[in-house]
């Protein structure tokens, strides 16, 4: 099968927009509980016309600094409430969001203003303002800072403009409107920036919020937001959680408060990236360890597994159910207790979950509904379903859209999540579409239900395993900018951080050990000297200069020889064969995520 689409649940619209989202949840049901807000350590309940007054005079103080219809207003800020509140904001006053992620540096923050001409500004805290100040473009005219109030900034500033201009400001948009350009790394190095529309929104949210009805419309269901809603997942669910009147909260510091803000807020459903997944595992086997409990753990993980995959052969087996439910009091009633205690499901994005992980939740009483997509198809363009799950595969297409498989394996997806295109980019947009069909650069397969599973990447695009996507180029030119490098690779699909593979220029080499009296020694007996690490890691900091945090180098090796036409690790044009070095060095690959 090579082809499979399924049918829309929600149409593709032909009139509003997402502000409508929020207005006809307060026309219709003012006093429903929509979102709660951080109050001490616990929430600040709001209802839905409550969230509506606050968009609405946040979009107020918008209309008041200038911004216009169309006008791109970016926002650097971790996930919090405030993000969603200025999101619909500036729907309401007619704009355009242009998502910064908070860990960004000023390299990256000039690009992305400078590219979508972003009017206005909007950062977390005043140590954001501090690195985005010396790199503000003329036409930034404006930057307010969260934390200092912004809610009630733009409040105060919005006393004068009346309620009709507002209305005429959402009303101007339509299906078609750009609702965000959402930047995302490419393999050149300069972010791309993908323009989706209300449309892209509508559609996307509206069928996943039906098809995973039993996530979204449950009664009393909640979800607790902690991913990046600079990210398109998590706006997709922020979107979605909006669009059926789901009760949302947000965590801001995954790090810190993600076990008390779930103890707390008890949340339904979440979506997380693996990373999380494989951290609370690891975290649950590691405390069993501890305990002299790490046999039992294992134990309870092999039975759990085994649970799962009984599932789906609709067998029944008396002595596995009687050893479930007796790991269910020891076990897996203390993996629910640390997601809040009330999760039932759970969805994964950014990266391959893994078949063990997914058969281990899923026994253990969470079942992880993965799914698969990019920003340029709005988030999800396959998921799984409570209703239709195959453990290991990335789900079936979202309703309304299509999934092709080239002659290649290269996966292709049409329909009405696939982007307007790139912004101000004809040619990154001739290289990704094929006629109605956008290409994903990735490799896939479709069984004989649908189910599509993800091969391999065609496309040089790390992904981490915290979803993160990693182009490895920026890191990698910058690298061999400094003399002593002759070549590197960097290293980090699946993996929890990106790392590097750095070779040695012979030739720049000699006159650094005749510098630094290291007479006689190579490469080989230099691999771990102290002072070539050090003066390698110079490098790497200078690179990492031009990054984020999350797509930084945290660790490297320096290997004892260089990469060449010869040794099969480079083409003609001394581009990098990356499987090939993949292979040659699988050992030292392993051994930087391992040590």
């Amino acid at each position: 099968m090579n082809e499979i689409s399924t049918p829309a649940i929600i149409e593709t619209a032909t009139a509003g927009n997402l502000t409508n989202l929020v207005a006809e949840r307060a026309w219709f049901e003012p006093e429903r509980i929509t979102m709660s807000r951080p109050l001490g350590d616990g929430w600040q309940p709001l209802t839905a016309r409550e969230v509506e007054q606050e968009i609405r005079a946040t979009a107020k103080g918008l209309i008041a600094a200038g911004i216009q219809i169309g006008d791109r207003v970016a926002i650097m800020a971790r996930t919090r409430y405030e993000w969603t509140v200025l999101d619909f904001a500036i729907w309401y006053a007619g704009g355009c969001v242009v998502p910064i992620y908070e860990t960004s540096s000023a390299e990256q923050v000039d690009w992305i203003l400078n590219d979508s001409g972003s009017v206005g500004l909007i950062v977390e805290t005043p140590a954001h303002k501090e690195l985005v100040t010396p790199v503000l473009p003329h036409h930034t005219k404006h930057v307010w800072v969260m934390t200092e109030d912004v809610l009630a900034t733009l409040r105060h500033a919005g006393d004068n403009i009346s309620d009709e201009e507002v209305e005429r400001r959402r009303n101007a948009l339509v299906p078609s409107s750009l609702a965000t350009l959402i930047y995302t790394s490419g393999t050149t190095g300069r972010p791309k920036g993908v323009q989706l529309t209300h449309s892209n929104f509508l559609s996307e949210c509206g069928n996943v919020v039906e098809g995973a009805s039993d996530l979204f419309l449950k009664p009393g269901g909640s979800t607790l937001l902690f991913l990046p809603v600079a990210h398109v997942f998590g706006r997709m669910v922020q979107i979605g959680a909006i669009h059926a009147g789901l009760h949302l909260a947000h965590c801001s510091d995954p790090v810190g408060r993600l076990q008390p803000d779930l103890a707390s807020f008890k949340p339904t459903f979440v979506l997380a990236v693996p990373r999380i997944f494989e951290k609370i595992y690891n975290g649950a086997e590691a405390k069993a360890e501890a305990a002299g409990k790490g046999k039992i753990f294992r134990k309870a993980a092999d039975v759990a597994i085994a649970y799962s995959e009984a599932q789906d052969k609709r067998g029944f087996n008396p002595l596995l159910t009687l050893k479930h439910a007796l790991f269910d009091k020891l076990v897996y009633s203390k993996i629910r207790a640390a997601m809040g205690g009330s999760v039932e499901a759970a969805i994964s994005g950014g990266a391959p979950l893994g078949t063990r992980l997914g058969h281990f939740y899923r026994g253990a009483g969470i079942t992880i509904l993965e799914g698969y997509g990019l920003t340029e198809t709005t988030a999800g363009a396959t998921l799984n379903l409570s209703k239709a799950l195959r453990v290991g595969s990335v789900g079936r297409p979202i309703p309304g859209n299509a999934i092709k498989i080239a002659d290649d394996g290269e996966i292709l997806i049409g329909g009405p999540i696939v982007m307007r295109g790139y912004w101000q980019n004809d040619a990154a947009n001739q290289e990704v579409f094929d006629g109605q069909w956008f290409r994903t650069g990735d490799l896939g397969r479709l069984d004989d239900e649908g189910f599509l599973y993800i091969t391999g990447r065609k496309k040089e695009l790390i992904v981490t395993a915290g979803g993160k996507n990693v182009a490895p180029a920026v890191l990698e030119d910058r690298l061999r900018a400094h003399p002593l490098v002759s070549q590197c690779m960097v290293v980090g699909d699946n993996q929890p951080f990106i790392a590097a593979l750095i070779t040695i220029d012979q030739d720049m080499l000699k006159g650094w050990i005749a510098a630094n009296n290291k007479g006689g020694a190579t490469v080989e007996t230099l691999r771990n000297d102290p002072d070539l690490i050090a003066v390698i890691q110079t490098a790497v900091d200078e690179a990492n200069k031009a990054v984020s945090k999350a797509e930084s180098i945290r660790k490297f090796t320096i290997l004892p020889t260089d990469f060449t036409i010869a040794g099969g690790q480079l083409t003609a044009k001394l581009s990098l064969k990356r499987h090939v070095i993949g292979e040659q060095y699988a050992a030292e690959i392993t051994a930087l995520f391992t040590k």
